[in-house]
């Protein structure tokens, strides 16, 4: 693998090959492939960014490695880019919930109508008692009988 790079410049074809150790029609071929998309010059030559250069590696570890094909390859890629995505759509749910919470506790601290959760006050009546996991007097709660002891 190549020394850390540092500029942010594009690279040709050439320079790439010779930096990864790999034939120019490998870096051709993953571009036919749909693996690396370099952008282009005016003349049609490939230039390779330092994003690219990056993608590149992780390309060669899985094939060099761990011994992945194109196929593959194209596969955990696509995943990738998916598993990226639904982290942005996620952040963006949780920072809007994150919002949506420190307005509804600011109206809340604000003296507005309404409390953040309605509250209800206890049914005065019946008490309920628990039997087996289930609430007494519903349908699926066992038959009435003495309660077991716990095991010590």
């Amino acid at each position: 693998m190549p020394a850390k790079r540092k500029s942010k410049g594009a690279y040709m074809i050439s320079a790439v090959a010779e930096m990864y150790e790999i034939h120019p029609q490998t870096l051709r071929l993953y571009e036919r492939e749909g693996l690396l998309k370099p952008s282009r010059t005016e003349g049609n030559t490939r230039l390779y960014t330092d994003e690219d250069l990056e993608r590149l590696e992780f390309i060669l570890n899985l094939a060099r490695d761990l011994g992945v094909n194109i196929a593959g390859i194209a596969i955990i890629l696509q995943m990738r880019e998916r598993m990226e995505e639904m982290n942005r759509q996620m952040q963006n749910f949780v920072e809007y919930v994150r919002s949506e919470m420190l307005s509804r506790f600011q109206q809340a601290a604000s003296g507005s109508a309404g409390a953040i959760v309605p509250l209800r006050k206890p049914s005065v009546g019946r008490p309920v008692v628990v039997r087996g996991g289930a609430i007494a007097g519903n349908r699926r709660a066992p038959a009435e009988g003495p309660v077991p002891k716990p095991r010590d």
